[in-house]
């Protein structure tokens, strides 16, 4: 499979490079950037033959089959249809769009063309999220009646910019982390949040966009989810909780891009500490993507699933907005 990289980010920098490059039938023949010096540099610095700054230039020229998104949210859905008009299965980044209907468009597109079309959610392909979502299926702390998930960090400088101060991007942390979050509960409750109510702020570094947001989901099971998000806490640590009818879960610092944290299970017979795998979370996704490609199973994340957590993290921002409970609109997914 040959890549092309729509957008010369960090994140494809630090985690997706290497991730597509382990596979050894995969290889990136160019990367585009709206900066030409800038994806000059990127192209010399990660050894990718070309650098473009015109996507259907990118799409028409380069030998590519695939795409990866990276750029800021409020362009993914254009260079989403773009790409999938032009035959290419998708990877992107969430979140998918700025609003359902953005996010449905590419799905919908994908589907018609007969393109894989995937949502870029790393944490469930985790092996502590896997080891998680496997005690939670097999019963080990019987129904679930409530979870919290905490998410609060400071955001390094590097990472600034417009996550912070620029709304018409996409900025802010309900899109950036809070969907994130949604995505996870998803993944291990398999059920999809009914209604939210929330609370967001600016506690040190959002300008004109939330860097803090509190929030409260309601579970068509009866559970109830906790979640919290932050740019501004450089000491909260991260994690993730269930509490079920015959034992609860707690894993720390297990919401990260690396393979880390602990897990602990409480029940009537004690605390065990669990082991798990801790393989590369985007080599996991990678890998999945690249047989479902080739018509064998499915993305760990797909389209549909990156509709749902951006349904969700609209929910939050329109329930913080409005200071009042707010039905999750899935428009039908």
């Amino acid at each position: 499979m040959q890549w092309g990289l729509i957008g010369a980010s960090r994140i494809a920098a630090s985690y997706m490079i290497n991730a597509i490059r382990a596979d050894p039938a995969a290889s990136i023949t160019s990367v585009l950037s709206s900066d030409a010096e800038r994806g000059a540099d990127y192209a010399r610095t990660h050894a990718i033959p070309n650098s473009y700054t015109d996507l259907s230039t990118m799409l028409s020229e380069a030998e590519i089959d695939t795409v990866y998104i990276s750029t800021t949210n409020e362009k993914h859905r254009d260079q989403a249809l773009a790409s999938i008009a032009a035959g290419k299965h998708v990877l992107c980044e969430k979140p998918l769009a700025m609003s359902l209907s953005d996010a449905a468009d590419m799905v919908e597109a994908a589907k018609a063309k007969g393109v894989t079309f995937a949502t870029n959610h790393h944490l469930r392909n985790a092996g502590s999220h896997l080891a998680i979502r496997e005690l939670i299926a097999t019963g080990r702390i019987g129904d679930v009646l409530s979870a919290r998930v905490f998410h609060a960090v400071h955001l390094p400088e590097h990472l600034q910019g417009w996550r912070i101060n620029d709304a018409s991007a996409g900025g802010g942390v309900i899109p950036d982390i809070t969907v994130h979050d949604a995505d996870t509960i998803r993944f291990h409750l398999d059920e999809d949040p009914v209604s939210v109510v929330a609370k967001a702020g600016v506690s040190g570094l959002g300008e004109g966009v939330e860097d803090s947001v509190m929030s409260v989901w309601s579970m068509p099971s009866g559970a109830m989810v906790q979640s919290h998000e932050s740019f501004t806490h450089g000491f909260a640590g991260t994690g993730i909780e269930f509490h079920g009818a015959k034992g609860s879960i707690f894993a720390r610092n297990v919401m990260t891009q690396e393979p880390v944290g602990s897990i602990r299970l409480e029940t009537a017979r004690g605390s065990e500490e669990l082991s798990y795998s801790t393989h590369n979370l985007y080599e996991r996704s990678l890998g999945l993507f690249n047989k479902a490609v080739q018509g064998a199973g499915r993305p760990s994340a797909d389209g549909i699933d990156g509709i749902k957590s951006l349904a969700v993290a609209l929910a939050v921002r329109d329930a913080a907005h409005s200071g009042r409970e707010v039905q999750v609109n899935y428009e039908g997914y």
